[in-house]
């Protein structure tokens, strides 16, 4: 197959995929794995996956501290 005709068959299936939400996330999640790299930082996400942690934590339950010293312990109680 040429590049033009892969071109064409890759939009041709996602044609047939964009009605049926699971089955497009199933692709995203297949062409992140198929991209990724070796030695990339996972850290790193996109704009859609960081607003999503971001919905996620306000959602959950919040701590504060008076001070760095309460902070440290708690963190180091986990």
């Amino acid at each position: 197959m040429t590049s033009m005709e892969l071109d064409q068959e890759l939009f041709r299936q996602l044609a047939i995929i964009s009605g049926d939400e699971g089955m497009m996330r199933k692709a995203v999640k297949a062409l992140k794995r198929i991209v990724k790299k070796e030695g990339e930082d996972e850290t790193l996400m996109c704009s859609a996956d960081f607003k999503a942690r971001l919905e996620q934590a306000e959602r959950g339950e919040s701590k504060s501290f008076a001070n760095v010293e309460e902070l440290d312990k708690y963190v180091r109680a986990l």
